[in-house]
């Protein structure tokens, strides 16, 4: 799986910090994630994505 975050349209929220910390994190304020994580986190990961208030994570196919 691939995720993208548009980083313009992230407004820092933390629901995917808070769903997938193994992918997702904050750095001083700023959304660092994994951009190919483990295959196992699948389901989490989509559901972070859907619970991104502003959808600014996309999932895809690798």
């Amino acid at each position: 799986m691939q995720i993208t975050v548009d980083l313009d349209v992230c407004a820092s929220h933390g629901n995917c910090v808070f769903a997938v910390p193994e992918t997702f994190s904050f750095d001083d304020d700023y959304l660092r994630y994994e951009s190919t994580p483990d295959e196992a986190l699948r389901d989490r990961v989509e559901r972070a994505a859907a619970s991104c208030p502003v959808r600014a994570i996309t999932v895809t196919a690798p």
